[in-house]
């Protein structure tokens, strides 16, 4: 197995006239995987990669002997990056950057939240690679449904007129600072106003007390999703995190019975 201990840094393709930007990644690598599909993790919009989702993942692939792929988005992390710079487009080069240029063999993603929406844009843009998707509590569409939408006139003024606004955050002292940029440009990404062309298998794990993803936002993912092979598991007291113990243990089941149903 590959010494994950230390961060890995992949040169970024450049975006809009930028060079020299770096995607910090970890790479479990067994020298005689268990099979050939390997797995991917997309984390959420201002998480990273060493979350508890992602570690729990991290340690159950390398006892299974799985090639597992995680990595921090444009300034999330241990990547380079300016936050107010970034876009739901540069997310996705990141995350197609990381597939095309680490993944090894046919690859399941698993997205938490906005890397829902990650792991989607990917299998839409490379469904020869992409053989199925686990996602927690997926945000896909969420800068337009779940933050412009739900704006107060009063936000949405600011952000015409200021361009940022600084929302507070439950989950860290320092409050999202939200751009103008990241709403319009995210409108160049939106799947949910159509039928979504995927066939691979997915799996959506949500809880029904989540404050910032509500489960009916899943739903509409599901009836969206053109393939037949889809199914939610709705945790009634699950939030959005879904990392306590019968959370984590219920996202490595998934993710192992999907492997055996994909390689069977």
């Amino acid at each position: 197995m590959t010494d994950t201990a230390t961060p890995r840094k992949l040169a970024r393709p450049p975006h809009e006239g930028s060079a020299g930007e770096e995607i910090a990644f970890m790479i479990e690598a067994p020298e005689n995987p268990a099979g050939p599909t390997g797995l991917t993790w997309l984390g959420g919009f201002k998480s990273d990669m060493t979350g508890t989702k992602a570690e729990a993942l991290a340690a159950w692939a390398r006892g299974a002997n799985r090639h597992f792929t995680r990595f921090d988005y444009y300034a999330h992390g241990q990547s380079s990056g300016d936050f107010r710079k970034a876009t739901i487009g540069r997310w996705r080069e990141d995350s197609l950057a990381v597939i095309d240029a680490l993944a090894e063999g046919p690859q399941i993603l698993i997205g938490s939240s906005m890397g829902g929406w990650m792991a989607l844009l990917a299998a839409l843009a490379r469904p020869e690679r992409v053989k199925g998707l686990v996602l927690i509590a997926p945000a896909p569409d969420f800068t337009e449904e779940l933050m412009w939408k739900g704006f107060a006139d009063e936000v949405k003024q600011t952000l015409l007129r200021e361009r940022i606004y600084r929302e507070p955050s439950d989950y860290s002292d320092e409050p999202y600072e939200i751009t103008m940029k990241l709403i319009e440009e995210g409108r160049n990404h939106l799947i949910l106003g159509s039928p979504i062309p995927l066939a691979c298998p997915v799996r959506i794990l949500q809880g029904m007390k989540d404050p910032d993803v509500p489960w009916q936002h899943a739903m509409r993912l599901a009836d969206a999703l053109q393939g037949s092979d889809v199914t939610i598991n709705l945790s009634k007291p699950g939030d959005h995190r879904l990392s306590t113990p019968a959370d984590i243990a219920r996202l490595v089941q998934t993710v192992a019975t999907l492997l055996g149903e994909i390689e069977a």
